[in-house]
């Protein structure tokens, strides 16, 4: 590697890199993910927007979702179509348009093998062996040798496909258990044929592959392979495993990059790492890969490497040859242009909260993110820095939690002339108590960004600033809004018991709120039972801070389990296990029957039984209520304003930074 130039800003990461025949601007690039924006298995004007946007914004090469090569390969509703050339004629728009902006294109190919989705593919699951899927409860198919030419075949044809869209590439998912990694794994692998025993035979359906592949695709045709390291199941493939395939197919110059992520099928929760996990978990693995003294192959770190920081040490210190930034180009498509341009404080920094990327994934909608509701929607809301305002106004926001942050900042960026009050003496509002939770100082960040850039677009902040009717009014603004969000309701109404307004005894004493928790306006006793009437981490993430305070912690929740409602986010189980091993109880599809001061009497919803134990304080995680006084005021007063996030209605922060974002749009 040159030695880059001491001035430029993250000089390592910004270096070019030679990838197979081609070379990288950069090597900071937006690596594979499932956006499951496809119409009937086919690309269009979403996903073209949505990859055009990081291609602008300097990503240096991108890999697009994967393409299932063969039918039972299809895996979510959002697959494109598998074997297919309908794709061909709408993908050569969206690699035409994000290579003319200077960002390689790489299509992901893949095959799951055992842990497909019948539900999806409607055909059963081929592996090597027969193994049982990690998915769901179905068994699989054990691939005859027929079966696995045919399979060979179809990987061949997808990368050719592929070819023909326009990309400059492929690469196979082979990690997180896919079918590759079922062959070379003698775990997975049991056969007792030319496909299996020895390494060289476990390897043989790998090397195939890729030799069809350069074959059919010619030399020029970067082929890549991402793999992963699960350190939770190292009978599956340690890492010794890895380095030894990682070898195989160097000394044998099958790939050109090789991507190293962490999780799978076996742990999913380090996947897509949440809060839970440290900053830059994927680089360690990559440097030992990158140690085996690779000739051809380039390696690629990925997986929680947040920030160009994290980025630019994993290229210097010699961990990784170039990085994958995935939720983080999500959050903020211009970070490769900010970090290269010295703006790394300019950058919005992502939460690691799975909350509107793999959670909306996970319910089978289309990919956004909580900070950037503009992800999926750059085709109608355009790109950062948006276009000024026809006409600028006087803009008053009454209230700082993340709706009225957001609707300031993107209202003054169009050149509005925006004051911003808050009654407390923080920017934030309850976002901002989300943030004092353990391991979510991330959201801090995020406020202090807003702040930055509020201050940098010259909008006026008042701290400390209650506003009445009449104060709005004489305040003359042009266009008012209102985000005053929204207070406990207190009442302790559980879900679980949804005829009964409030919880018998609730006035008894002894109790406080999640939000009088994290604020410290409470000092709860030593024994502190949560009433979870969320399942989200208003109360997970309060009894987390409470049991590490040394308080003897019991949630009782009338859903299946503790964190239901962030299942879909893959943060529930490290939860759980952070919970449990804090000393925490649980108690589940329960509910409480009456607070008596002192004690609480538990009903058990499935059964009917209950139970009495003593408590020194009662702990609310409930549904809140809106705080709306201003904004009827000023409708009894003939004000016209208009209100966003929880001040209409109590929902989480990424409702109300949308409906911050598209109203600062609208205005």
């Amino acid at each position: 590697m040159s030695q880059p130039s001491p001035q430029q800003a993250f000089a390592h990461l910004f270096e070019p890199l030679d990838v197979g025949a081609r070379r990288l601007r950069h090597r900071l690039n937006f690596g594979a993910h499932t956006a499951n924006m496809s119409v009937d298995g086919l690309p269009g004007e979403q996903h073209l927007h949505y990859y055009l946007e990081r291609a602008r914004g300097g990503a240096a090469m991108i890999v697009v979702e994967p393409v299932p090569v063969h039918p039972k390969a299809v895996l979510t509703r959002g697959n494109f179509r598998a074997a297919s050339d309908d794709i061909i004629p709408h993908f050569r728009p969206i690699t035409a348009a994000c290579q003319a902006e200077g960002a390689l294109m790489i299509q992901q190919l893949y095959h799951v093998g055992a842990h497909g989705d019948w539900d999806n593919s409607f055909e059963p699951n081929w592996s090597p062996s027969g193994r049982p899927s990690m998915h769901d409860g179905d068994g699989s198919h054990a691939m005859s040798v027929a079966e696995i030419a045919e399979t060979v075949e179809a990987f061949a044809a997808a990368a050719h496909r592929a070819q023909r869209c326009g990309f400059d590439g492929i690469e196979i998912m082979a990690g997180y258990n896919a079918l590759l990694e079922q062959f070379w794994s003698s775990f997975c692998n049991r056969r007792d044929d030319r496909y299996g025993g020895s390494f060289d035979n476990r390897m043989r359906f790998a090397g195939e592959v890729y030799a069809a592949i350069r074959k059919r695709c010619g030399e020029d045709f970067v082929l890549g392979i991402g793999v992963a390291v699960d350190p939770s199941v190292p009978e599956v493939q340690s890492i010794e495993d890895l380095q030894a395939v990682a070898r195989w197919l160097d000394e044998r110059t099958l790939v050109d990059y090789i991507s190293v992520g962490t999780g799978g099928y076996f742990d999913f929760t380090q996947l897509m790492p949440t809060v839970f996990y440290a900053d830059k978990l994927g680089p360690p693995h990559a440097e030992a890969i990158r140690s085996v003294g690779l000739q051809h192959a380039v390696v690629q770190a990925e997986s929680h490497i947040r920030t160009p920081e994290n980025a630019d040490y994993a290229i210097a210190s010699g961990q990784a040859d170039m990085v994958s930034i995935v939720r983080g180009q999500i959050a903020d498509p211009q970070l490769a242009n900010k970090a290269r341009a010295g703006r790394a404080e300019d950058i919005r920094p992502c939460l690691s909260c799975n909350q509107q990327c793999w959670g909306r994934r996970s319910r089978d909608y289309w990919i956004s993110c909580l900070i950037n509701p503009s992800a999926g929607r750059e085709g109608d809301w355009g790109s950062e820095p948006h276009a000024p305002a026809a006409t600028p106004k006087n803009l008053l926001v009454v209230g700082g939690g993340p709706a009225g942050l957001e609707c300031a900042r993107v209202a003054a960026s169009r050149g509005h002339r925006v004051t911003l009050a808050e009654a407390g003496e923080r920017l934030g509002g309850q976002f901002r108590l989300a943030g004092l939770q353990p391991r979510r100082e991330q959201i801090l960040d995020y406020l202090d960004w807003q702040e930055r850039q509020l201050q940098q677009l010259g909008v006026e902040l008042r701290l400390n600033s209650y506003l009445d009717a009449d104060e709005v009014r004489a305040a003359g603004a042009d266009a008012v809004v209102v985000a005053t969000g929204s207070l406990p309701a207190e009442t302790g109404y559980q879900r679980g018991l949804p005829v009964i307004e409030a919880l018998p005894g609730v006035a008894r004493g002894n109790v406080c709120s999640a939000e009088d928790v994290m604020s410290r306006n409470a000092r709860p006793g030593r024994r502190v039972l949560l009433l979870d009437d969320l399942g989200n981490w208003k109360a997970g993430g309060t009894a987390w801070h409470l049991a590490e305070q040394g308080h003897a912690v019991s949630i009782v929740t009338h859903k299946a389990v503790i964190g239901a409602e962030i299942t879909r986010t893959a943060a529930d189980i490290p939860l759980r296990m952070r919970l449990k091993s804090l000393g925490a109880a649980f108690f589940t599809e329960s509910a409480l029957r009456e607070w008596r001061g002192d004690a609480a009497l538990i009903v058990d919803l499935l059964d009917g039984s209950e139970r009495e134990l003593p408590f020194d304080t009662l702990v609310l995680a409930t549904a809140n209520q809106p705080f709306d006084e201003l904004l009827r005021a000023l409708a009894d007063s003939g004000i016209e304003a208009q209100g966003i996030g929880d001040c209409v209605a109590p929902r989480q922060a990424a409702a109300a930074i949308f409906e911050g974002r598209r109203l600062g749009l609208a205005l």
